[in-house]
């Protein structure tokens, strides 16, 4: 995708400022970002930081990596970015020879940029291909998934990941779909879905396929399954002090960040202290002019001198 496609405002970094105060400091020296998608969060963070602090910057997109570089290009060697899964966030330190770091931030989700092209099926609201890959060279398709799965299995998954109460109505209907032709683009399926649901819930205050496409994009991209494993490294990559800012933007993403640290907070070997007892929401000011916004949720910990994770 080219900068001029983007334009200016493609991506607004939520909770941008919160973020910059809880992470840096005077003795900050290291700071990575699992998800830099188009690096508008590294922008403030880097320039807010003291001279010299190096930024890892990780995405599983291989264009908003390439975004990312020219976008901090004039950060010159303080940056380095890789394509890849924060999953193995401790290999890609290791490999950029970094041993401990003083911020880590997670913003889950999908970006600005990535809804708007069409070309990678995220939205209902873009024709497209069914896709939903954050790395598209690698793993299946949306498409496969919705014309591959049993009928029950893709129930559960429209239910457990996208909280949708209408799941095995909508399954139903795109098995039956896809007995006549196959589901291969976004707006094929978001009409299934809207044929599929209760008038009254097509014109609810979301959209009726928000949730399942949610559901189909979690799944594809196994959001949910790295989500655990990866705050836990990223709390072992932490210098004493250091902390995790977290950003989740729907209710699954944030219990599980929630659970997590508590868990790290608990006992007697106790690996970090939760600095946001509730998680800070975006000021009407910020969601007026960022409606993305609306739905972020920000939690923080911070490093105990301990070792060892509970």
């Amino acid at each position: 995708m080219g900068e001029n496609i983007i334009g200016e405002n493609l991506h607004v970094p939520v909770l941008g400022q919160e973020v910059c105060s809880w992470l840096v400091s005077d003795r900050t020296t290291t700071i990575v970002d699992c998800t830099v998608g188009y690096g508008g969060h590294a922008e403030m963070l880097l320039t807010v930081s003291p001279i010299g602090t190096r930024f890892v910057g990780l995405d599983q997109d291989s264009q908003a990596i390439e975004f990312s570089q020219r976008r901090l290009s004039r950060f010159g060697n303080r940056i380095v970015l890789r394509q890849g899964n924060y999953r193995d966030l401790k290999s890609h330190l290791a490999e950029s020879g970094i041993a401990k770091v003083d911020g880590v931030l997670f913003d889950f989700g999908v970006s600005s940029p990535q809804l708007d092209d069409p070309s990678r099926g995220f939205s209902f609201q873009r024709e497209g291909p069914l896709d939903m890959r954050m790395d598209q060279k690698v793993g299946k398709t949306a498409a496969d998934l919705v014309n591959c799965s049993p009928e029950d299995e893709l129930a559960d998954i429209i239910f457990q990941y996208g909280e949708e109460r209408y799941a095995r109505r909508i399954a139903r209907a795109i098995v039956q779909e896809r007995q006549r032709q196959p589901v291969q683009t976004t707006g094929g399926l978001a009409s299934i879905i809207a044929r599929s649901v209760p008038a009254s819930y097509r014109h609810g205050r979301i959209h009726c396929a928000t949730r399942t496409f949610q559901a189909l994009r979690i799944t594809v991209n196994h959001e949910l399954d790295v989500l655990e494993p990866a705050l836990r490294d990223a709390t072992e990559v932490l210098a004493a002090g250091g902390r995790i800012c977290a950003i989740a933007f729907h209710s699954l993403e944030d219990r599980i960040v929630k659970h997590t640290f508590r868990s790290l907070s608990q006992g007697p070997e106790a690996a970090l202290s939760i600095l946001t007892k509730k998680p800070i929401l975006s000021s009407q000011s910020e969601c007026e002019a960022n409606p993305r916004s609306r739905s972020a949720k920000l939690r923080v910990a911070e490093r105990q001198p301990r070792m060892g994770l509970s």
